[in-house]
């Protein structure tokens, strides 16, 4: 086991290669990243049963328990993001494993540049979502306009009493907006606070999931009042939010 000490995020990564565990390790300790290298699935679990852990570079084949059993394992006991490493060869297995609860994966023979790009979009992201799962935490319901968003239940109403449905990306948007009112948001910013890089949207596809919304929430979904286009920035929902406890 190798381990570079820094007071920075804390990232493990966990491969059977000795020379992919120097690369990944020498390279990210450069990058101002603590990192924790180790072998086996079993290493892995001392670590965090001791230690904080940011993030998870999980190789998927490993001997013994493979890597798709140990992400599975750990997306059942927490959020930690996992960013898988992958053969070329193993479309199937990168599918699966994003089902099973990777948030993004690397094809092997890997950039060294592109493996700290990807660690540094998930921590970013991770923290985006910690900032809005605390808010939701406090949070009974969003009021804005004639409606209302009931965060528990996950329903939206309006003040005549009239019940509609959301999907869970729609929920997932209108939650990051309500979080964030007045404020421009970029595609990037809505993809972190929403979650939605792991549910239905990637970049301009939340145009889509946004013109839904829209239409379920707008007076006149071609002059939109609440989600606002703001031109060379992103969106901004320009309403009145009131947080009810």
């Amino acid at each position: 086991m190798q381990a570079v000490t820094q007071l920075q995020s804390h990232i493990v990564a966990v491969d059977d290669d000795p020379a992919v565990r120097s690369l990944v390790s020498d390279y990210l300790a450069q990058n101002e990243l603590r990192v924790t290298t180790v072998a086996s699935g079993r290493e892995l679990e001392q670590i965090i049963a001791r230690e904080t852990v940011d993030l998870v570079v999980l190789d998927l084949k490993l001997p013994g328990e493979d890597g798709m059993q140990i992400a599975r394992r750990l997306r059942e006991q927490s959020a930690i993001p996992i960013l898988m490493l992958t053969g070329r060869a193993e479309e199937a297995d990168r599918v699966m494993g994003l089902e099973l609860g990777a948030d993004d994966y690397l094809t092997k023979p890997f950039s060294p540049r592109e493996l700290l790009a990807r660690i540094r979009a998930l921590l970013r992201r991770a923290r985006a979502q910690a900032t809005v799962a605390d808010e939701l935490a406090r949070v009974r319901a969003y009021r804005f306009g004639a409606w209302e968003l009931n965060v528990g239940l996950r329903k939206l109403k309006s003040i005549d009493g009239r019940t509609v449905e959301l999907t869970n990306g729609e929920f997932s948007l209108l939650t990051a907006f309500l979080s964030a009112p007045q404020r421009a948001l970029t595609r990037d910013q809505l993809l972190d606070l929403s979650r939605l890089h792991n549910a239905e949207v990637y970049d301009r596809s939340i145009d889509v999931q946004i013109l839904r919304l829209r239409r379920k929430i707008e007076p006149d979904p071609a002059q939109p009042r609440y989600i606002r286009t703001e031109r060379g920035a992103g969106y901004v929902f320009d309403a009145a939010v009131e947080r009810l406890r």
